[in-house]
Formats: C-alpha cells, structure tokens, sequence
C-alpha cells in the first residue's frame, strides 16, 4: 500500500505543478503542450509504477509511450466528441494500458486474467475519482490555497488506480475473500 500511496502522492504533485503551468505559463490549446504535458505526467505514473518491480527506467519508458500516445488521441478524437467525453475515454484507457504495462512487463506476477481485472479496477477507481474531481477545470481559475486542493484532489484520484496495480495479492488473500475469513499479518 506504501507504493500506491507514494505513486499517488508524487503524481499528484506533478499534476498540480502542471495545472500552475496551464493556468500562468502555457498557451492554451496547442498540442505540442498537451503532448509534453501527457508525456511527463505518465512518465512519472510509469515511474512510480516500476519502482516496486525495480524496474524504474522500463516503467517511465512504458509510461512516457501511454501518456503520449493517449495525449495524441485526445488531440484527434477531442473535435469529434467533446473535451470532457474524449478526457474521460482515454482516462478510462490509459489505466488499462499502465495496468498491462505493470502486470505484464514490470511485475511479471498475474496471469493476464489478473492483470486485466486490476486493470479494469483501476480505470474505474481512478476513472471515478478523476470524475469527481473534474470541477477543478470549470471554471479554470486557480491560484494560492487552490493549488493545496488541487494537490489533495489529485491524489485522491490517483490513489485508487496504483492500489489496484500494485497492491500485493496473495493466496491467502483470496481464500479469505472467498470464505469471508480473517486475514492474519495485515495481508
């Protein structure tokens, strides 16, 4: 739980540093932002998501190619649905995209049944989470203890995606789960 929590908290800082650069220094609606901006952001959830696996290089490299990829889609799908439907949709993806980058190639751990299913409760935990806090946009107006907001907000929509990625599951996990038993040792 250590690393989702870290994950969340380090994500969530560079999230808040990038709505201070979009609300005082970044032109809006120019893509080579929104691509930097993606690229940097999941580079550090890449990032965070290796450093368990100590796999951190191959996790910012696997992060950096989703939040750019998924940057570039919303620049090609945003005129064709709406803003917030295109942020949501590839929101929803890239957390299926981190999970089969951290289930398959840094953990190497779950069967791609579990990977898909941790991934899966990632996009909706985190999908959720960033639904919830999406009226931080609206209206787009930040400054002074906003930014301490935004920051809380942020990991609260974050935190739920890394636990279900990298929160350890044991057998004995799952037999408890399954005959509602006491877990013994906190796992």
């Amino acid at each position: 739980m250590a690393a989702a929590l870290v994950g969340a908290l380090v994500t969530a800082a560079v999230s808040t540093l990038g709505d201070y650069l979009w609300a005082n220094v970044i032109p809006h609606r120019i893509a080579v932002y929104g691509l930097a901006h993606g690229l940097v952001l999941f580079l550090t959830v890449g990032l965070c998501l290796g450093m368990p696996a100590r796999k951190p290089v191959a996790g910012a490299i696997g992060g950096a190619v989703v939040g750019l990829s998924s940057a570039g889609l919303f620049y090609a799908i945003q005129p064709i649905v709406g803003y917030a439907p295109a942020m949501f949709i590839l929101f929803f993806g890239l957390w299926i995209e981190l999970g089969l980058l951290t289930g398959r190639v840094l953990q190497q751990r779950d069967s791609m049944r579990a990977v898909l299913v941790r991934s899966a409760l990632a996009a909706i935990g985190s999908g959720l989470g960033f639904y919830a806090i999406s009226g931080i946009w609206f209206p787009f107006n930040p400054h002074g203890w906003d930014y301490a907001i935004h920051f809380v907000y942020w990991t609260l929509a974050y935190l739920p995606g890394f636990t279900a990625l990298l929160l350890p599951y044991t057998k004995q996990l799952a037999v408890a789960a399954q005959e509602d038993l006491p877990v013994r040792d906190g796992r």
